[in-house]
């Protein structure tokens, strides 16, 4: 599905989950990615951004923002999969497989390298992690490793998919960008009751108690709850499958 220049793709989780372990299987880099409408409303105003989306192996839809787009264009989406959902699996399968994680850390984020990799070995004692603090303008960088075959980067969108995206290599399987997701294994943010994950204000959670100024809060509420659905309203596209 199409929505306002962006592809999502429609798979229930069996299927989204099944994606990713045959990627694991597959030789060669794939780029994953969940959507949702702020990812969206980003790539409108961003060429490369949205190309880089477009073109990616696996566009998870990650909002309740995005179920309601596919019922104004006529469809139903089969399954919402939260990106800190989506990373724990990835991690599940490669630790299940032995093979090994790079963590492309923002060195400005609330939780850096060492935390999130012991953050991590609690709950995955066997994986095997490398990586290291990033800043995330660092476009020009390339990933010095030769096992890893998991990348997982938390610039958040859109500087996390354009590293991801200059990091191709024959190395790397999977790679995704996880936001803020680490800071839910290290403690540094809550995350949202479970409720409020199944009715899909897991986002509104976390713009609540992340640290940012005020300012910035209400902008990317107003965007989600405003300017996103009236764009998906006013779209004449009437979304392509």
């Amino acid at each position: 599905m199409d929505i306002l220049g962006v592809r999502v793709d429609n798979l229930s989780r069996e299927d989204i989950l099944a994606k990713i372990e045959s990627f694991f299987d597959e030789p060669k880099f794939h780029q994953v990615a969940t959507i949702n409408p702020e990812f969206i409303l980003k790539a409108q105003e961003d060429a490369g951004f949205r190309n880089i989306l477009n073109y990616g192996d696996l566009n998870v839809a990650d909002g309740i923002g995005l179920k309601y787009a596919f019922v104004r264009y006529g469809s139903w989406l089969k399954a919402r999969l939260a990106g800190a959902d989506l990373m724990q699996e990835a991690l599940k399968m490669a630790e299940g497989r032995g093979l090994g994680v790079f963590l492309a850390i923002n060195k400005d984020g609330l939780s850096n390298f060492e935390e999130i990799r012991d953050a991590l070995l609690k709950i995955y004692p066997k994986l095997s992690i490398e990586g290291e603090d990033f800043d995330p303008l660092d476009l020009a960088y390339k990933l010095k490793t030769e096992s890893c075959k998991l990348l997982l980067c938390n610039f958040g969108a859109p500087l996390q998919e354009k590293f991801i995206n200059s990091q191709k290599n024959d190395i790397i399987r999977v790679a995704m960008g996880v936001g803020g997701s680490f800071d839910f294994l290290t403690g540094k943010v809550g995350r949202a009751p479970i409720w409020m994950r199944n009715v899909g204000l897991e986002w509104l959670w976390r713009a609540i108690v992340q640290p940012m100024d005020k300012a910035k809060r209400l902008r990317r509420i107003f965007k989600a709850v405003i300017i996103f659905p009236l764009k998906v309203i006013f779209d004449r596209s009437y979304g392509k499958q």
